[in-house]
């Protein structure tokens, strides 16, 4: 019997933890969503009021819906181009170097995002910005990076660009290291240059790693809230910066629930937000394998 429950009992603080602080919550959460709830007096059943609130009149919801997928489509192209050409560069012609580019390029990944943010506040502040520095010794007037709409725009793609691009790096080196070497061999053998071994075998061959580096990147996509929260933390600016231009989905969930302390719509909101995920998701995975058969 010692040998039996021994194991189970191992294990057992992991199920304990995952329950009380993961599944409990999700279960918790999706219950008052259909509630009218401050957090502190009695929640108040509703029904689908929050869900049909989320569509019909939260104008805001939209708006962050729509930041959002702008800076997923901006930011996880360039993302993947970014981590794969530098993934074949690393791979082809720094053999011996190597390792410490991956270190050099790696480290923003797992910088945390308070950091990313206070550093990305330093280098685009509007007067002792080092940006607006550069910009000033070839003459160029300053910009208010953090008090224009699209310019905000454009640091929070900078900044998730220089965060995730290691990431991507990383994954299409664990997907290079696959690929045989041989069937370069016989490619340069046959005249091939470069170019061509790159198109004909390289990205063939990696469409596993394609296919999940575009998926998380979706995901994460569209649970963005750290870094541009933190990057407008310290400004006189409205949650999402300017004309609430960098406001996402997350940011206008945790607006709801803990600034205005409405809990029941915004676990409405979580869960909106999560049948987008799995929408998209399923639909991404759709496209991705029909490509995938089609080839």
């Amino acid at each position: 019997m010692k040998k039996k429950y021994i194991p189970y009992t191992m294990i057992a603080p992991y199920f304990i933890l995952y329950i009380a602080f993961g599944l409990f919550p999700i279960i918790f959460s999706l219950a008052i969503s259909f509630t009218q709830w401050d957090g502190i007096g009695t929640a108040t059943f509703i029904g689908l009021k929050n869900y049909i609130r989320t569509f019909t009149q939260d104008k805001f919801f939209y708006q962050s819906l729509g930041n959002t997928t702008l800076l997923l489509l901006v930011n996880t192209p360039i993302q993947i181009s970014v981590g794969l050409l530098m993934a074949t560069l690393l791979k082809d012609f720094f053999k011996k170097t190597r390792g410490a580019f991956q270190l050099i390029n790696f480290l923003p990944y797992i910088t945390t995002p308070v950091a990313i943010g206070i550093i990305f506040q330093l280098m685009f502040d509007w007067k002792s910005g080092i940006v607006n520095g550069l910009l000033n010794l070839f003459g160029i007037d300053s910009v208010y990076w953090l008090g224009n709409a699209w310019a905000s725009r454009g640091v929070v793609v900078i900044m998730e660009i220089w965060k995730g691009f290691g990431y991507m790096m990383i994954m299409f080196l664990s997907g290079l290291s696959t690929i045989p070497d041989e069937l370069y061999e016989s490619s340069r053998i046959d005249g091939a240059k470069w170019r061509h071994s790159f198109a004909h075998i390289t990205i063939p061959l990696l469409r596993p790693i394609f296919t999940f580096v575009i998926v998380t990147s979706v995901i994460n996509g569209f649970k963005l809230f750290d870094e541009p929260q933190l990057l407008f933390s310290s400004t006189s600016q409205p949650i999402g910066g300017p004309d609430r231009a960098v406001m996402t989905v997350v940011m206008r969930f945790y607006e709801t629930a803990f600034n205005g302390f409405e809990f029941g719509y915004g676990s409405a909101l979580a869960y909106c937000l999560f049948i987008i995920i799995a929408i998209v998701s399923f639909f991404l995975f759709k496209f991705i394998n029909r490509e995938s058969d089609m080839a």
